[in-house]
């Protein structure tokens, strides 16, 4: 079947592969690990730009969402 495809037709999927492939998964987890280091210490202008690459982003975001914990960490066991 991909011997009958042109050359021009499988770049054109593999560009597809490769934006989707971004969009959905290398730039929401560059994202998510962006947050989990930078979130107890963001400036307004910065909070601001990465809640407008969680709306842009957010397809990819919650594929992930699951397996990320943003909470702060405690100061150890709360007798």
């Amino acid at each position: 079947m991909l011997s009958s495809l042109s050359g021009e037709t499988l770049l054109v999927i593999a560009a597809y592969i490769a934006l989707g492939g971004a969009y959905l998964v290398v730039v929401p987890l560059a994202l998510m690990a962006w947050m989990a280091k930078r979130w107890t210490v963001m400036g307004k202008l910065e909070r601001t730009g990465v809640y407008g690459l969680v709306f842009l982003f957010f397809p990819g975001l919650i594929l992930f969402a699951p397996f990320v914990n943003l909470r702060l960490q405690g100061q150890g066991p709360q007798l």
